[in-house]
């Protein structure tokens, strides 16, 4: 069996033993509605109740989805550029939404170009059909842009799509317009289509500008993957969707694989399908920018704490609802790498923050930004007084003489 989950992998690989005379914080779970402090609007519980009563929504739909559901989706994602109903297709989550797009453009002996670091989802769905993954550079200094020779170089005859997540997972990074414009212009000297994981397109702070990649592509074909699972607060409701922008014709026999491989399942949640029109209608502004407000003070919060804390280097995010956090491991010296740092936090503080080589990166862990504001503070708090506990940076600047006295 080809597939596996390097995140579970990894995990399950470390002794995770909380201090049991401290609660846990569990800054690693990239689930909005874990603590309760999140909840979903009332008007989108309301369409799931309506539906529900309305008993018309409780058989298999189509396997694209209901065209209403569809239409609704496309009214919602017009900020993309011209989208129709046909263009949509709806699938059981973003990550099915993506595993739809590798597999209709992919295949064994091909490769896909993907982040690093990068949300392992797409290494776990590629290598299920073969597909190699192939890492290309996100620069921290830069605000996580693309480093985009190192992308261009990348690239080959049997490259089947670059994966492009903006805002990201793990990185919380939102692209510039130029940025984007660049990326594309790299796409379109290799002809090379893009899958858009676009799951946090609407999870941007204020300040920073969000421009969707199908909104500016005129010439490469665009697959756009969305849905309700983070914006809405329902990622069990399994909801995601597929835009199809094609590009002078270039989609058509993907746009039948598309919809040829969604009958593998039968098509997503019927009862969600027929409550989507509403939700995705009347659910009001207000409620979008509180939760947006929300995951912004808590980022200035971990990122003012975090900064002041020695051997921690934050990367203030623009977006979604992560932070990366650097490890000047060498300032750790009885740490070998950040997954022993991580496992001992936990021994100690019984704080949990997901390690950096989850997303193909090392010296880096990534925290989670949707737990309660008190939980940040607490959990920040002991981050400081485990790092100033373990934190020995004399011993790297001996070293460093040592060499240098050596003449080295």
């Amino acid at each position: 069996m080809k597939t596996h989950n390097p995140i579970r992998a990894i995990v399950d690989g470390l002794k995770i033993v909380p201090n049991k005379d401290k609660p846990m914080i569990a800054l690693s779970i990239g689930d909005p509605t874990t603590f309760g402090n999140l909840p979903p609007a009332d008007e989108v519980l309301q369409a799931m109740k309506q539906t529900i009563d309305d008993g018309n929504f409780n058989g298999y739909g189509p396997a694209v989805g209901f065209i209403e559901a569809r239409q609704a989706v496309a009214e919602y994602s017009q900020h993309q550029g011209e989208v129709e109903a046909k263009d949509v297709i709806l699938c059981s989550g973003c990550s099915c939404s993506l595993d739809l797009c590798i597999a209709a453009l992919g295949g064994a002996g091909q490769n896909i170009l993907i982040p690093k670091p990068g949300f392992s989802i797409y290494g776990t769905l590629a290598e299920g059909f073969g597909i190699e993954c192939r890492s290309y550079n996100l620069i921290p200094e830069q605000n996580w842009e693309i480093d985009l020779h190192h992308l261009e170089s990348l690239i080959d005859e049997k490259t089947a799509a670059i994966i492009l997540t903006n805002p990201s997972n793990p990185c919380g990074s939102v692209f510039s317009k130029q940025h984007i414009l660049d990326i594309i212009a790299v796409a379109e000297r290799h002809f090379v289509p893009i899958i858009a994981d676009e799951i946090y397109e609407h999870f941007v702070f204020p300040g920073n500008e969000y421009h969707s990649i199908s909104s500016l592509s005129k010439n490469v074909p665009v697959l756009s993957c969305g849905g309700l699972t983070k914006r809405f607060l329902v990622p069990g409701w399994r909801l995601g969707w597929i835009i199809i922008h094609d590009r002078h014709g270039a989609f058509n026999e993907v746009r039948n694989g598309l919809q040829n491989l969604s009958s593998r399942i039968l098509g997503s949640n019927s009862l969600v399908q027929g409550a989507l029109p509403a939700i995705l209608k009347n659910t009001p502004q207000k409620f979008y920018d509180e939760l947006v407000e929300i995951l912004q003070n808590h980022a200035n919060i971990a990122y003012q704490l975090l900064k002041e804390i020695p051997g921690l280097k934050p990367i203030m995010p623009a977006g979604a609802m992560y932070m990366m956090v650097n490890i000047d491991i060498q300032s750790f010296p009885e740490y070998e790498d950040e997954l022993e740092f991580v496992q001992d936090l936990v021994h100690e503080q019984s704080v949990f923050c997901l390690p950096g080589k989850c997303f193909n990166i090392e010296n880096y862990m990534r925290i989670v930004l949707t737990v309660p504001r008190e939980m940040i503070i607490e959990a920040c708090t002991r981050i400081r007084e485990f790092c100033e506990k373990h934190y020995k940076p004399g011993d790297v600047e001996g070293l460093s003489q040592q060499f240098v006295s050596c003449g080295r």
